[in-house]
Order: structure tokens, then C-alpha cells, then sequence
């Protein structure tokens, strides 16, 4: 007769490796990734379409979660608010394009803000620039305090300081770390696709 204990620890074994390799992937995640370099992604088009195409580029911003911050078809531009990255655990948002910007965006803070520069480039053309910035948060101290903290315990005389708990020590500070050229060519390829007909 077999011992239960066997079956036990031979299905615990995979489990194990799986967090394992997990908790390895978790930390090379988890490193601040490297700027990025390029200018962006361009679309080049008709110069008379400019009030439609402007109109699109805010509906396709609008699809992809980005609230519109400013807006001047003066200087040709549009700007976003910053957005906080989707994790795995929000897929109905789509500001995270692939597996590892989800991944990254679940183990670390990470915000995107996107800028659209349209301008005429001449002989009835324009080009439709989009950029998409990235930036990591860099916290001062500890992000959050758990209740315990402000108890009692029973090794020490008591102390009367409530405010233990918190939260974030200080104000958070952004870093940036270049670009995120999947999510610019995902919104180039949406807005070039909204303008053909």
C-alpha cells in the first residue's frame, strides 16, 4: 500500500517550480526598463482631411482610456492626462499592449501619457506624429503602513501615537524611462485605420 504522503509531495513538486520560476521572472520584471530611443510613429496623409483625422485621433485616445488634457489645432497638438498602466488582472483596458507591459505594470507602478502632433509638412501633406511617454514611480519611503502598526502590543509600555498609519511617507516622484513604441504603433495602426475609408 502506497503512502498518501508520496502523492502528496510528488503533486506539490510542479507547484513549486511554477512559483519558483515565477518569482524569478517576478525580479528581472521588475528592474527598470531602459529608455527607449526613436521618434515615434508617423502617419502621413492628406492635408484636407485635417478636421476629420483630428476628430478620429480624439475618439481613438477616448477608446483607449486617455482623458484629453489639452487640445490646439493652433499648434497642432494634442496631449492626455497620465494614465495609470493596466495590469493583468484589468484586461478591458487596453493602454498596456503584450504580455510583459502587463506584467510590468502588475509588479511596478507605471503611468503613459500620449501626445499627437499634426503638421503640415507641404505639397498638401501632413504627418501625424504620436508619442507615447512612459514614466516609473520612484517612492521616498514606504508606500503604505498596515494597521498593526498603530496596536498595543504587550512587550512595550504603552505608547499614544495614532498616526502611524499613514500611508505613503511622501509624495511620489516619476521617473522617465523613454517610450512605449508598442502602444504608439497600436494607436498610429487605429487612427490610420479610422481614416481610411
Amino acid at each position: 500500500m502506497k503512502d498518501p504522503r508520496h502523492n502528496i509531495e510528488s503533486a506539490a513538486l510542479p507547484i513549486m517550480a511554477a512559483l519558483g520560476l515565477f518569482a524569478v521572472c517576478a525580479g528581472c520584471l521588475s528592474s527598470p526598463p531602459k529608455a527607449g530611443m526613436g521618434g515615434g510613429s508617423t502617419l502621413q496623409v492628406a492635408d484636407g482631411q485635417r478636421d476629420a483625422l483630428w476628430e478620429r485621433a480624439v475618439v481613438v485616445l477616448n477608446r483607449n482610456h486617455f482623458q484629453v488634457a489639452r487640445e490646439s489645432k493652433l499648434e497642432g497638438i494634442i496631449e492626455t492626462e497620465y494614465r495609470g498602466g493596466a495590469n493583468i488582472l484589468e484586461p478591458w483596458h487596453p493602454d498596456s499592449v503584450g504580455f510583459l507591459n502587463r506584467m510590468e505594470s502588475t509588479l511596478q507602478s507605471i503611468r503613459r501619457r500620449v501626445t499627437i502632433n499634426m503638421q503640415s509638412s507641404g505639397a498638401g501633406t501632413m504627418l501625424v506624429n504620436v508619442r507615447v511617454d512612459k514614466e516609473i514611480e520612484d517612492l521616498p519611503g514606504l508606500a503604505a503602513n498596515y494597521e498593526g502598526g498603530a496596536t498595543f502590543p504587550e512587550y512595550q509600555p504603552l505608547n499614544r501615537d495614532l498616526d502611524q498609519v499613514v500611508g505613503q511617507s511622501g509624495p511620489s516622484r516619476w521617473l522617465p524611462v523613454g517610450r512605449d513604441p508598442l502602444l504608439e504603433r497600436k494607436l498610429t495602426n487605429e487612427i490610420q485605420g479610422a481614416y481610411l475609408p
